[in-house]
């Protein structure tokens, strides 16, 4: 995939994996329509993707509102002329055991990791189609391959981020659209400043630059999953699919030590 002059969309650019995402974008020659709610953290990252060569627009807003959605995709379409790809990054995250969690964390997760991207991807379609070679990026997570205690409603989400894309990748094939899925692991972003959780208990970081710099490679490969984690979380991964029970008696082993760690853990 060739990404010079794409006109891109990103969703949760203000901060963390997104923002760092419009950065390396941008050094490839991009024309960004950035979103976010935090006016003055989204004009920062609009003000350094222009320094680094993009053109660059903002949209203010909360991107759970159909609105903001309409609004969003309208706004890169008049800006740049056209939409070619979508990278649906917002998110949001509340660990705890599902009893202690309320109504309105599992909401929120639900609305902003999953429908809102559902939704915004509809609206973006038509843009997408254009003249054939748009895209759609869905921002999934490790959760979304394995699924650890205490965030359930969380690992839902980026699950069901991740077949919505496997799904409408098939949907759309020989349409001029590709679908392609990002699996980051533990990321060192404002979201997990509050997880005290480390590669003991599964954990294993990396920076948004480095996780950036493996989405940008696998967009330009056209690889349709792009997993961000370091070998040892690969293997875990496998071992989830092959040998299920040794991951859960690996989770058995940490739970009580995990759950003091994640128990303040929120992006809300």
């Amino acid at each position: 995939m060739n990404l010079q002059e794409r006109s891109i969309l990103i969703t949760g650019a203000s901060g963390g994996i997104g923002a760092t995402l419009a950065e390396h974008f941008a050094r490839e020659g991009t024309r960004l329509t950035l979103v976010a709610r935090r006016a003055d953290a989204l004009q920062a990252t609009v003000d350094r993707v222009i320094r680094e060569g993009a053109q660059a627009t903002g949209v203010i807003g909360d991107i759970t509102d159909p609105a903001v959605q309409e609004r969003a995709v309208r706004q890169a379409v008049d800006t740049f002329g056209r939409l070619d790809m979508l990278v649906n990054n917002a998110g949001n995250v509340r660990a705890g055991r599902l009893e202690n969690l309320t109504p309105e964390d599992i909401l929120a997760m639900i609305n902003l990791n999953l429908t809102a991207p559902i939704l915004l991807t509809r609206v973006a379609l038509p843009a997408l189609r254009g003249d054939g070679g748009g895209a759609v990026v869905n921002i999934s997570s490790g959760f979304g391959l394995v699924g650890g205690p205490f965030y359930q409603v969380y690992a839902a989400t980026k699950a069901g981020i991740a077949r919505f894309g496997e799904a409408l990748r098939r949907e759309l094939q020989g349409e001029g659209v590709s679908v392609h899925t990002v699996f980051p692991g533990a990321t060192r972003t404002a979201m997990m400043e509050s997880n005290a959780a480390g590669p003991e208990l599964g954990f294993h970081y990396q920076t948004a630059d480095e996780v950036a710099r493996i989405v940008i490679d696998g967009l330009k490969a056209d690889q349709t999953d792009i997993i961000t984690a370091p070998e040892e979380r690969r293997a875990f991964f496998r071992k989830n699919i092959e040998q299920p029970e040794q991951v859960d008696a690996f989770y058995a082993s940490i739970k009580d030590r995990l759950e003091v760690a994640v128990k303040d853990h929120s992006s809300l």
